[in-house]
């Protein structure tokens, strides 16, 4: 199921060029093209979901699936271990929650941050 209108649709189905991170049969993976920080990618679901509003209970072994891979790809992109080191996960629902792209994404976001103190 996908948008033919959707710019990560389009992504996923490779008529946009990503930086790819990772892809599985139900996950794609790719850098963010303005990153907050030195770790910065989106995983999206291949299946168009429009936002975290519209998830169903069919839709949480794909949703533990993508929460289960962020700390694997997280690693492998650059961000140091837990405590010490971690990263976050924002998920933007609505046009409220700042949601820029209608299509459910999963922002993970890390690395070293200069401005923190000590």
């Amino acid at each position: 199921m996908h948008d033919p209108d959707c710019i990560f649709c389009k992504i996923i189905e490779g008529k946009i060029p990503s930086k790819k991170v990772y892809e599985d049969e139900q996950v794609f993976a790719f850098h963010d093209i303005s990153p907050w920080a030195p770790v910065h990618f989106l995983m999206v679901p291949k299946k168009h979901i429009p936002s975290m509003a519209q998830a169903t209970e069919q839709d949480a072994p794909l949703l533990g699936h993508m929460m289960a891979l962020a700390p694997r790809l997280a690693a492998q992109e650059g961000c140091n271990p837990y405590p010490a080191g971690g990263f976050r996960i924002v998920v933007n629902t609505g046009d409220e929650g700042g949601q820029e792209v209608h299509h459910l994404h999963v922002h993970v976001i890390g690395g070293p941050r200069p401005w923190k103190k000590g």
